[in-house]
């Protein structure tokens, strides 16, 4: 096996099959698999590295925002089933991230058929739902600021769950459509098996270039535009009162997790789009012949997957309770010990004694 040949089979001329492990709009096919042979050995290994970090981070972080969701009371509110929808989803992704990582260090898929169409299926689960999710999201964060009435009826925990389980159905339709149509094949030119989708040999660019448009539609621009109507209408709102809630405590709570939910999807944004238009761009138009275009590619890929393991790092730093709570979970003898002695001040405070020394008398207070 030449040792600089690219990890993934998604560059040539004539492709029997498409999507190889990896977000699942991959482009399967292209004339730049030609110039595969300039590709650096370093690079299955600096994805790699950066594969194992997605995987640690991610699957703990994940983990542990649903543990907390799950387990503090105070946590489960409409907004959080949400971000628990979407930890599920990231930390299901995550756990591609070996096979994956193999898959790039061997050049080929050594794990069989089964386990390929799962991985796939993963892939597009994870890709509709965390925007289907992020959407959601948006036009819950959109009816709280804009529609407080309404709010009061459709922002509940039990709808929320609603949503997220009608979203899972949704992007089943593709899931399932994954697991059907994914499979390994035996490559003849290098003798290496990969993972991806079979499509009929006839009918194969029809199918690979319909795909990529459907996915870059239905998995990014149409929730994306979305997301920007819900987020412009709001910023409107939010520059023409002052107070939205008649409290300024619950405005500040208000605006604090608007804020969160922007941050979330605009990281997603920003760390799915170069994949989207790269994906696009290859299938509808030419791609240059060249290493650096290649090597994009690849660290696109990985981008988008880094973004499974920021979720959780932007709950810790933008959101209070999130933050209570990790820290309560990971160091719960410290907490323990602040708690009480926040008791003892305030039971000092209280104390008759303790009020008639302050007050320089001997007399009851």
């Amino acid at each position: 096996m030449d040792p600089v040949e690219p990890p993934v089979h998604i560059f040539r001329e004539e492709p029997p099959s498409t999507c190889s492990p990896g977000p699942c709009l991959l482009p399967s096919s292209s004339n730049l698999q030609q110039n595969h042979t300039n590709i650096s050995p370093a690079i299955p290994i600096i994805i790699t590295a950066v594969y194992s970090v997605v995987f640690v981070v991610g699957l703990v972080g994940n983990s542990l925002v649903m543990f907390v969701i799950i387990r503090y009371t105070k946590m489960k509110t409409a907004t959080n089933i949400y971000i628990f929808n979407l930890a599920m989803a990231d930390a299901l992704v995550t756990t591609t991230m070996p096979f994956q990582s193999t898959e790039y260090l061997m050049n080929s898929w050594p794990f069989g058929d089964v386990l390929c169409k799962i991985v796939i299926s993963i892939d597009y689960y994870n890709m509709f739902t965390s925007i289907f999710t992020l959407t959601m999201m948006s036009v819950d964060r959109y009816i709280a600021v804009c529609h407080p009435v309404k709010a009061l009826d459709f922002r509940t925990p039990l709808k929320a769950k609603i949503i997220n389980i009608c979203i899972w159905l949704l992007s089943s339709s593709v899931g399932i459509s994954a697991i059907v149509l994914g499979g390994t094949k035996v490559r003849e030119d290098t003798a290496s098996t990969e993972c991806s989708l079979q499509f009929p040999d006839t009918d194969y660019v029809w199918w690979d270039i319909f795909m990529k448009i459907c996915v870059f539609f239905f998995a990014f621009v149409i929730p994306v535009l979305i997301i920007i109507v819900c987020y412009t209408l709001m910023i409107l709102r939010l520059k023409s009162v002052r107070l939205l809630s008649g409290s300024r405590e619950k405005d500040r709570n208000l605006r604090r997790i608007t804020r969160l939910v922007l941050v979330v999807v605009a990281v997603f944004i920003i760390c799915w789009t170069p994949i989207h238009i790269f994906v696009l761009i290859e299938a509808l138009g030419d791609v240059p012949h060249s290493t650096a275009a290649i090597s994009s590619y690849y660290f696109c890929i990985a981008l988008g997957y880094t973004n499974s393991s920021l979720n959780p790092i932007l709950y810790a730093f933008l959101d209070e309770n999130f933050k209570r709570c990790f820290k309560d979970f990971c160091f719960p003898f410290k907490m323990r010990m602040d708690r009480q002695s926040t008791s003892r001040v305030r039971n000092t405070v209280q104390d008759p004694a303790y009020l008639r020394e302050v007050d320089g008398t001997n007399k009851p207070v």
